[in-house]
């Protein structure tokens, strides 16, 4: 597993859910004591992206969504 810490704004929730989407593997975004799918957008709209958000990828070899997401990392 792998965690990066990452920044959302309303504006790019939608574009970080389709990068997510693309890979087979499971991935959660936590605020706090908040779990939701990353590959669910109504879940991800639902936490407070004011926060620095952590997404947990379930997978050791992810070297390529971490860098599509270098956009996003806090």
């Amino acid at each position: 597993m792998k965690t990066l810490d990452i920044t959302l704004s309303s504006a790019g929730t939608k574009e970080f859910v389709n990068i997510v989407s693309r890979y087979p593997f499971d991935a959660d975004l936590r605020s706090g004591r908040f779990l939701v799918d990353a590959k669910s957008l109504l879940g991800v709209l639902s936490l407070d992206l004011s926060k620095v958000l952590v997404l947990e990828i379930h997978e050791d070899e992810c070297d390529e969504l971490v860098t599509d997401l270098e956009k996003f990392t806090a």
